[in-house]
């Protein structure tokens, strides 16, 4: 699979590139599609002295090699999509409104999620069925989530600590029916 790839949205062609294991996405390009700009480098250049540089933040994006109209790669303002996300919400444009109200909603979401998690368990059971998975594999699949997470809570009372003690019961877990001797059974 190649990793550097042009993502097309609404025609506006948005480049990103696989860096330390997350997608990056060029902050230009997404300026551009996101606000029609004939100069998107300068509007960004704004966006970011105002939202960024003069509030002294720690800069949310790096530079990153990108393939150019011209054949050759540049460094580019790269973000991923968290920064990304907090970047748009930067962006002054009705193009952009859209977005923010979305992530808004999301935000308002997960906080009510917070407040009553049967909202979390709905909100997964809603995805699962626009995604077209039956409701019988729902079910299994929630219940199966619910006793995963009664076992690792279990295990944790026992004292599992690290990532790796929990990487080998999972292991262990996952090869049904074998057995060592007769004191270890699953």
């Amino acid at each position: 699979m190649e990793q550097n790839k042009i993502v097309i949205s609404e025609s506006k062609k948005i480049r990103r590139i696989w860096y330390n294991e997350e997608w990056f996405f060029s902050v230009i390009d997404v300026v551009e599609a996101l606000t029609d700009s004939p100069t998107p480098r300068q509007y960004w250049g704004k966006v970011k002295k105002r939202a960024f540089t003069d509030l002294q933040l720690s800069p949310i994006w790096v530079q990153l090699k990108l393939d150019s109209v011209d054949g050759k790669k540049y460094a580019t303002d790269c973000a991923n999509t968290k920064a990304m996300f907090r970047i748009i919400q930067s962006i002054p444009s009705p193009k952009a409104e859209p977005f923010k109200q979305w992530l808004a909603q999301v935000g308002y979401d997960r906080i009510q999620e917070i407040e009553n998690p049967e909202l979390a368990q709905e909100r997964m059971k809603e995805l699962y069925e626009l995604k077209g998975y039956p409701k019988d594999w729902i079910d299994k699949r929630l219940r199966g989530v619910a006793i995963r997470q009664n076992l690792t809570d279990e295990w944790k009372e026992r004292g599992i600590e690290t990532e790796r003690e929990y990487a080998i019961l999972t292991a262990v877990r996952d090869f049904k029916g074998y057995f060592w001797g007769d004191t270890f059974r699953i």
